[in-house]
């Protein structure tokens, strides 16, 4: 007997949690690399997992955290950006893959968002991407059937990589498991690679305590080894580039 219409709708809504590895590997011109373990929520825009109250200083889910309007919806801030590149989704699943607020405290180096149609066909990603400065930059992506997609770089991140080359980027939905990559590219060669690993949980409550136990202030400490590895770089006479201008992106800043 097949599932009903109502369970399948009750399932794809339902948070999840991936418990992650993501490594950074610098190639040129010395090499460095580092690897952390932290965790990421995926949810559906339009059904944000609110917490039973003593628990939710755990997981906390704000627009502001995110582009667009900070008065406005996650959902209605994602479409706004994507009517101004000519994209229109009639209403269709808009999943997230982000890290949540722990006792206050958002960092989102990487912000994913799948748009979907009406239909429930992929329609374009959408990756949002902050740095330690306080600025966004959302890079509109549409990808093929296995997730992968190029787009120049844009965005200012590190103070040790100017904004030059291309990003190769796969960003295949989210199942059982997570993987996620990001290379950068210059002339032949490539300098820089992310990647963020991860096997599925449910949302429920003792897979959220799990994980906020196994990384406590996964956000904050996200943010203090980003800033660690920056002075071993630059310890080790790394060149730093001055961040340029960053022009603001309309509906995203």
């Amino acid at each position: 007997m097949s599932e009903p219409a109502a369970t399948r709708r009750a399932a794809n809504h339902r948070a999840a949690i991936y418990r992650t590895s993501i490594s950074h590997v610098r190639r040129t011109p010395l090499h460095n690399a580092f690897t952390y373990r932290s965790y990421s929520w995926y949810v559906d825009v339009d059904h944000l997992p609110q917490l039973p109250r003593p628990l939710r200083p755990l997981a906390g889910f704000r627009v502001e955290d995110h582009l667009g309007d900070p008065a406005g919806t996650l959902r209605g801030n994602v479409e706004r950006y994507l009517a101004t590149q000519g994209i229109g989704l009639d209403g269709g699943r808009i999943t997230m893959l982000a890290s949540a607020r722990v006792f206050g405290h958002v960092f989102n180096p990487l912000s994913v968002f799948w748009c979907h149609d009406a239909a429930g066909a992929l329609r374009c990603v959408v990756v949002e991407v902050h740095n330690t400065y306080g600025e966004r930059h959302c890079y509109l992506l549409e990808t093929d059937g296995t997730g992968r997609a190029s787009v120049p770089k844009a965005f200012y991140v590190s103070p040790f990589n100017d904004v030059d080359g291309q990003y190769r980027m796969k960003l295949p939905e989210p199942g059982d498991r997570l993987a996620v990559s990001i290379v950068l590219e210059r002339e032949g060669h490539q300098p820089f690679i992310a990647t963020m690993d991860g096997v599925r949980h449910e949302a429920t409550l003792r897979n959220i305590l799990s994980a906020a136990l196994a990384v406590p202030l996964a956000p904050l400490r996200v943010t203090v080894q980003i800033r660690w590895q920056g002075i071993k770089l630059w310890a080790r006479r790394l060149p730093i580039f001055k961040r340029p201008h960053h022009p603001s992106q309309e509906a995203v800043q």
